[in-house]
């Protein structure tokens, strides 16, 4: 399990830097959407959509996006918008975190799958609102053999209020 913490420790390391990075270099996309998200309904929700579930790998400020569905496509449209795109994201990671499997051992995964039986569930909904621990704990649900409809529900359970609650505060 010490080496299973290690790796997650320097996932969460890596999600960190490249925060940093793409921060450093102010890449207006991602730094401020707003001017793209005003440029007509169906890309500002491709383009919504598209960034959220690029959040597993890059900052993106999903608060923001969400708030900005909510103000474009009113509670249940952007709820919805938003809860779809998180829903990506956590699922990209799951997958990207499958790929990387291999890198564990027959036993180590023995131990993450009783951990994942009794805590990832509820590990996915409370960290989704968290940035970088949400990325985090998505991909290791995928290295450590989680299903993915598991996932899913559980990243849909953290995300549903949430993406209420920002498309209900700037819906007209």
């Amino acid at each position: 399990m010490r080496r299973l913490a290690l790796v997650s420790l320097g996932l969460a390391a890596l999600l960190l830097t490249l925060f940093i990075i793409v921060d450093t270099l102010r890449i207006p996309l991602l730094t401020d959407p707003t001017p793209w998200l005003t440029r007509g309904r169906p890309l500002a929700a491709a383009i919504s959509l598209s960034l959220l579930v690029a959040d597993v790998l890059i900052p993106v400020p999903s608060s923001l996006l969400m708030l900005a569905n909510g103000a474009l496509f009113g509670l249940w449209g952007g709820a919805a918008l938003s809860l779809t795109g998180g829903l990506g994201a956590a699922l990209a990671g799951w997958a990207i975190g499958r790929r990387g499997a291999r890198h564990l051992t027959p036993a180590e995964q023995s131990r993450a799958r009783r951990l994942l039986d009794r805590w990832g569930l509820v590990a996915i909904i409370i960290t989704r609102p968290v940035p970088i621990l949400a990325e985090t704990v998505a991909i290791m649900a995928g290295a450590m053999g989680m299903r993915w409809p598991r996932v899913a529900l559980g990243a849909a359970a953290g995300l549903l209020p949430i993406a209420i609650i920002y498309a209900w505060i700037a819906s007209p």
